[in-house]
C-alpha cells in the first residue's frame, strides 16, 4: 500500500509562510508532571506571543484526547502513539507557519527524541516544568492524584509509573518561578529563533 502513495508538492513552501508571517514557525514543547503548569504556562506565553502578531496553536493533552486522540488509554503503548501523533500534527502546523505550543506529560525520554527527531531539531524547544510532586499532588486540579492513590487510576505519572526528566531541556522552570517568569524565561531563549521579520 505504501508505495502507491506519492506526496504532493504544493506551490506554497513553509518558507514562503515565513516571509508571510513574518516569524520562523517551531515546536515550543512543554513536558512536565500532571499539575506541573504546562498548560498554564503555554497560555500565558501564547497570550504574549499573539500580542508581539506571531501565530501560533496550542496543543494540549486533555483536548487532544477528547478528538483525534480518543482512541488512547494511558497504558505506555497508547501514550506513546499519543506523542507519536502530536508529533505529526505539529509538524504539520510548523509546515502552516504557525508556533506550536504542546503542553504533555510526555513521561518517556524515547518519545519526546521521536518527537524532535520528526520535527528537526532546528525547529524544537524542549520546555521542562520541573514541579516538584508534592506541589502537583497539593494542586491536583483534575483530582487525579487522589484518584490514583485510591487505586482508581492505573498507570499515573508519579504514583505508579515513571516519569523520566528531560536531561538538557533548552529552558527549565520551577514552582519556585512565577507564570509571568516562566514567560520571560522561554521568551528570551525563543527570541533569536523567532527571527521577526520587519517590512
Amino acid at each position: 500500500m505504501e508505495k502507491n502513495i506519492i506526496t504532493h508538492q504544493y506551490k506554497l513552501t513553509r518558507k514562503e509562510r515565513i516571509i508571510r508571517n513574518k516569524h520562523n514557525s517551531f515546536l515550543i514543547f512543554f513536558t512536565g508532571l500532571s499539575g506541573s503548569g504546562k498548560s498554564t504556562i503555554a497560555n500565558a506565553l501564547e497570550q504574549k506571543l499573539y500580542n508581539e502578531g506571531i501565530n501560533t496553536y496550542v496543543l494540549d493533552g486533555d483536548n487532544v484526547r477528547k478528538g483525534i486522540n480518543k482512541d488512547l488509554t494511558f497504558d505506555p503503548e497508547d501514550r506513546s502513539e499519543n506523542i507519536r501523533r502530536i508529533a505529526e500534527i505539529a509538524n504539520l502546523m510548523i509546515d502552516a507557519g504557525l508556533v506550536v505550543l504542546a503542553a504533555f506529560v510526555a513521561p518517556y525520554k524515547k518519545d519526546r527524541e521521536m518527537v524532535e527527531k520528526v520535527v528537526n531539531s532546528d525547529n524544537f524547544v524542549e520546555v521542562f516544568v520541573n514541579t516538584d510532586i508534592s506541589v502537583c499532588e497539593s494542586r491536583d486540579v483534575k483530582g487525579l492524584y487522589k484518584k490514583a492513590r485510591a487505586g482508581e487510576i492505573p498507570n499515573m505519572t508519579g504514583v505508579d509509573a515513571p516519569y523520566e526528566a528531560p536531561e538538557r531541556p533548552d529552558v527549565e522552570v520551577t514552582d519556585n518561578d512565577s507564570i509571568e517568569e516562566s514567560v520571560e524565561k522561554i521568551y528570551k531563549t525563543i527570541i533569536d529563533k523567532l527571527q521577526l521579520k520587519t517590512k
